[in-house]
């Protein structure tokens, strides 16, 4: 019986080692995928291509990297609010635009699309701590734009956009109005054992029962799971049930973590939407939950809206 207990411990202790490495070396290369492959790293189109008006806008992060984004404007006039869009880990947010026009075409909104540092036509190299960063500086820029409501600024995140979402809005009260989370994960830690499932038993987030042993040694933990529950802006949670690479149950934890302490908080789901297409199988019971939930946490307000027309004709005329 000895013997086959050392046995067991030696392939344990096998399985740890080589869990370590892979997660020191490559655990990068499989969070964050800037370039899809056979395709390059640059944007494939523009918002012109789909005859959205837009400007490029640079920014620089708190630790100095030049970041790139789209600011694509609904109209010269429009009142509606501002989407701060976080995307996926994988590509840029030019494969996002036939999402992005949509959206706009929906919700009579503004979208701000930033590349993370490393992605697209950003400088650096992605990293949890880098990429908070860059939505920090992407923040800042919209709260101090003239042409826009700042009271009206909205998160969106998708998956790993969620997690960089729930950041930010947690670290903002005061300059996110509210927070959409689709398709997001509890943590990177629990995404590790469903992705790479001999990690299981020794790496995890807050939710799981394993002994944790890797935890350590992963840098980008992204634990939305932790956040959520800080966030005091309303939350709209937007799961579809047939998503195959985040279970749909991470995202009713989400839920039930954040309603612990948040009374704003709603869940939709959508029985076909899968990781990627939700918000077209979704159909327009998706953009009706989130135009409904805009409607409640970021409404248009009159005397808001006065002051807003002011500055928009200050600025045309500056212009002319």
């Amino acid at each position: 019986m000895s013997g086959w207990l050392k046995v067991l411990a030696y392939g344990a202790g096998g399985v740890a080692v080589v869990g370590l490495a892979a997660l020191v070396a490559l655990q990068e290369r499989l969070v964050y995928v800037p370039v899809l492959p056979g395709l390059a790293r640059a944007y494939p189109i523009t918002p012109a291509r789909l005859r959205l008006s837009y400007e490029d806008v640079w920014l620089r992060a708190a630790d100095g990297v030049r970041l790139h984004s789209w600011f694509i404007r609904h109209s010269p006039t429009c009142r509606g609010p501002t989407i701060l869009f976080f995307q996926e880990n994988a590509g840029n947010i030019a494969h996002r635009l036939e999402f992005v026009r949509l959206m706009m075409q929906r919700l009579q909104c503004n979208v701000f699309m930033l590349s993370y540092r490393g992605y697209g036509e950003s400088d650096g190299y992605p990293s949890q701590k880098g990429i908070t960063y860059d939505a920090q500086a992407a923040l800042d820029h919209l709260a101090q734009r003239k042409d826009i409501d700042t009271s009206r600024i909205v998160i969106f995140g998708r998956s790993l956009g969620g997690a960089v979402g729930a950041v930010l809005a947690k670290n903002n009260p005061e300059k996110v109005a509210a927070l959409i989370l689709e398709n997001t994960f509890t943590s990177i830690l629990d995404m590790a054992g469903i992705m790479l499932p001999f990690l299981r038993w020794f790496i995890g987030g807050s939710s799981s029962k394993g002994p944790k042993l890797l935890n350590c040694v992963v840098r980008s933990p992204w634990s939305t799971l932790d956040i959520v529950g800080e966030v005091k802006q309303p939350i709209l949670f937007l799961s579809g049930l047939q998503d195959e690479l985040v279970p749909p149950s991470h995202m009713t934890m989400l839920y039930d973590k954040a309603v612990e302490h948040n009374r704003n908080c709603r869940f939709v789901d959508f029985p076909s939407g899968m990781h990627m297409d939700t918000w077209m199988s979704g159909g327009d019971r998706y953009w009706r939950a989130i135009q409904l939930f805009l409607d409640q946490y970021a409404p248009e307000v009159q005397s808001r809206d006065a002051s807003f027309k002011s500055e928009i004709a200050e600025d045309d005329e500056a212009a002319d």
